[in-house]
């Protein structure tokens, strides 16, 4: 009898933990509330649909100079980086054959010269004796076969002559092409630019079009940027648009497309496009680049940036239930766009958060808003 008096008393305080624990569990903390944070409403607004496109920069002219001659390289006159003017000479080739070959041309003309001088000479004088024997051959006081004599003579003097001047014009021929192939002997720049490449030094044996040199129109440069085939009628030539160069300070800038390349790469199945870009110092050739070409606007999420908290590499908000009680959701968001930034994932329109959280921990908080 006791043992089950005992058994009872057990049970009956057992049962009577067991309510007050289920009272205590029933009985939880109502949330603490955090008055005047803005909160807003998401809603969905229409935004520029941008077609991006990467690319490099490279110089808008860059020239490869090469050799137009055969020849050992005596003298290099620039290094890279250096800055040119147009026609001045940055390497030179050896111009003893060139020089000898000069001198042969200028003899050659001057005995051309002389040898017509006296052609000249001689056919003023058969072009007399013509006049005084056409006199006598009209009064019939001279023979026809001595008349056709001196005609012939000044016929034949005329035709020397004549080869004369050809001879004089070939020397002349000769004598151009002999000072042309000594200009060949000096590499010059065909405009004002920056070295970017050299490619020879001195005691090398240049050839016809083997490099020398690489030279680059600082001044002006251009974007060319890969457009997928699919895309390509959101490219227009003519039309203005939005560049991004990341390596300056300032990386937005407008260009110009000046030329879309009427040819597909079988690999990329893209076409090549080609932007003009404004003048620009810090702009060099193989920068990274981005092109955004309009598609016209499409509708999305967008929130104030101030909302986004960051946990680590994720992004979150601060949600609110239909309690206004906050939680913190994580985000995918997409591009910023001014003071708001677009959302891709995490979020619905209607839907309530917080507007600016700060460093404030508002979970599991309710928010009275203003």
């Amino acid at each position: 009898m006791d043992t089950a008096l005992i058994l009872g008393s057990l049970m009956v305080a057992a049962v009577a933990g067991l309510s007050s624990c289920s009272t205590e569990t029933v009985k939880t903390r109502s949330p603490e509330t955090i008055r005047h944070i803005p909160v807003l409403s998401v809603q969905q607004a229409d935004i520029p649909d941008l077609l991006e496109a990467t690319g490099t920069v490279s110089a808008l002219q860059t020239s490869d100079l090469a050799s137009q001659m055969m020849g050992s390289i005596v003298e290099i006159r620039a290094r890279e980086g250096d800055r040119v003017r147009r026609g001045e000479v940055l390497a030179v080739i050896d111009d003893s054959e060139a020089r000898a070959a000069l001198d042969r041309a200028t003899a050659a003309g001057v005995a051309a010269q002389q040898q017509l001088v006296a052609v000249n000479s001689d056919l003023v004088l058969a072009e007399s004796t013509l006049k005084r024997y056409q006199s006598l051959y009209d009064r019939k006081s001279l023979s026809p076969q001595e008349f056709d004599e001196v005609n012939a003579r000044q016929q034949a003097t005329l035709a020397r002559r004549d080869m004369a001047q050809a001879g004089q014009a070939q020397a002349q021929a000769e004598l151009n092409q002999a000072k042309t192939s000594l200009g060949y002997t000096r590499i010059r720049a065909p405009f004002d630019g920056v070295v970017t490449e050299k490619k020879a030094d001195s005691g090398t044996l240049a050839s016809p079009g083997m490099p020398i040199f690489t030279v680059e129109d600082v001044r002006r440069y251009r974007l060319d940027v890969a457009v997928n085939e699919s895309d390509l009628r959101y490219v227009h030539t003519g039309e203005r648009v939005s560049v991004v160069i990341e390596a300056l300070d300032n990386p937005e800038m407008k260009g110009k497309v000046v030329q879309i390349i009427p040819a597909v790469d079988p690999a990329s199945r893209a076409f090549q496009v080609k932007i003009e870009l404004p003048m620009d110092t810090r702009l060099r050739s193989g920068q990274f680049g981005r092109a955004q070409f309009s598609r016209g606007a499409r509708r999305t999420l967008l929130i104030p940036q101030s909302a986004v908290i960051e946990r680590g590499q994720l992004q979150g908000v601060f949600v609110l239930d239909q309690n206004k009680v906050a939680s913190l959701r994580y985000v995918t968001l997409g591009k910023p766009f001014g003071s708001e930034i677009e959302v891709l994932t995490g979020l619905e329109g209607g839907e309530w958060l917080v507007e600016r959280p700060g460093e404030l921990d508002l979970s599991n908080k309710r928010i009275e808003g203003e």
